[in-house]
């Protein structure tokens, strides 16, 4: 088999690069070890924010939620433009989303502080007591991660993407510094052009073209719970809380609340949930809405946060193979960041250049010990 491009990867970022240059009209291949979405994808919390702390994830998270919208639309999937309110407890917490929403402000992203009595309009159900103020965006939201990633892969099929599934990488064919092919155990893809979108098995991918620099990404387990249902549209927004162990919680259109919080494992590839999870997410969840103790728990799951030192994805091409590509590293934002990152990549593999701020995730900014500003996080 031949592609001119084959995507490694076949979570939302690995779709959402195949679909935007199948819709470039290139030839493109992803291939996925088990089917799509089964990484991290299908285990994330839905939520899509533009509530960052710098300039870039800001400018990209604008374009990723129009994204979302423009696609929500077209394709029928569900992206609700919710909202997402942060919980702020003391003035130094306030102090730091004042310079947050200056920039977001600037960038045309309308987050406002707000007062408890406010956020309990938005969220009856809180508890308000020990908060002074909150971070509010209403155009911030969350999207079902299912029908999304189906809905980009069936698109990019139709557009000509190939997606294989069940098809492992078992090494990459270099030759004079320049991919030659894809070794799967489906068989060899020639190609020219790989892109490693595999996020928490980047290192591994990178292991087989001996990566001639180090691009720091580890495996981190984080679970997450739903409960049983309660009455639809009582938590529409995402709701943060930095005090209560980086929480946040959201209700799903099923009604069931679904959550985690900072409770990190690793690095490892062991998804095995634990016991200690949930007795401290049960104990924080309930600080923020005191009523969700009531509430079973229907189910627990983990799945990993594919971190980097700063917390910000590396993105870009690597400049001593021919052409590889990396998009991984999204520490738990690489959902919100799907639409966008595909963008970006197409540009770069189509154009050299991106029109959004790629070079903040610039994957060489390790080896030189320029760590960005560490991204925004919770949970």
């Amino acid at each position: 088999m031949n592609s001119d491009i084959v995507v490694i990867g076949g979570g939302i970022t690995g779709i959402a690069i195949a679909h935007e240059l199948a819709k470039r009209g290139e030839e493109v291949t992803v291939i996925e070890k088990r089917f799509i979405g089964s990484g991290s994808t299908f285990r994330c919390g839905t939520g899509i924010r533009q509530q960052f702390n710098d300039e870039a994830n800001v400018q990209v998270m604008k374009r990723s939620v129009e994204l979302w919208k423009k696609y929500s639309e077209e394709y029928g999937f569900s992206f609700k433009q919710t909202g997402y309110l942060f919980l702020l407890y003391n003035e130094e917490e306030v102090e730091q989303f004042r310079e947050n929403i200056s920039i977001q402000n600037r960038f045309g992203v309308p987050t406002k502080l707000i007062t408890p009595e406010e956020a309990k309009e938005i969220v009856p159900l809180l508890d308000t007591s020990e908060i002074i103020a909150a971070s509010w965006n209403p155009t911030d939201g969350k999207a079902d991660p299912f029908h999304a990633t189906t809905a980009f892969a069936l698109h990019a099929q139709e557009m000509g993407a190939r997606i294989l599934e069940y098809t492992e990488v078992k090494d990459i064919i270099i030759a004079d510094n320049e991919i030659k092919a894809v070794k799967t155990n489906n068989g060899v893809i020639k190609t020219g052009i790989v892109i490693n979108a595999t996020n928490a098995w980047s290192k591994l991918i990178n292991a087989m073209i001996k990566l001639p620099i180090r691009i720091p990404i580890e495996p981190y387990r984080h679970q997450a719970i739903i409960t049983q249902p309660i009455k639809k549209n009582a938590i529409n927004p995402m709701v943060i809380s930095f005090k209560y162990k980086d929480s946040y919680l959201t209700q799903t259109d099923h009604g069931g609340i679904i959550g985690g919080i900072g409770y990190e494992v690793g690095p490892t590839y062991n998804l095995t949930p634990s016991y200690g999870f949930l007795r401290e997410v049960t104990t924080y969840l309930s600080k923020i809405i005191p009523s969700l103790r009531e509430l079973l728990i229907l189910r627990t799951w983990a799945g990993y946060y594919a971190k980097t030192p700063d917390s910000n994805p590396a993105i870009g091409k690597i400049e001593e193979i021919n052409d590889y590509y990396i998009a991984a590293g999204f520490s738990g934002h690489g959902f919100m960041m799907g639409p966008a990152v595909g963008e970006m990549v197409a540009d770069l593999i189509t154009k050299g250049k991106a029109s959004l701020p790629v070079e903040w995730y610039d994957p060489y900014r390790f080896e030189r010990g320029e760590l960005r500003q560490k991204a925004l996080q919770m949970g």
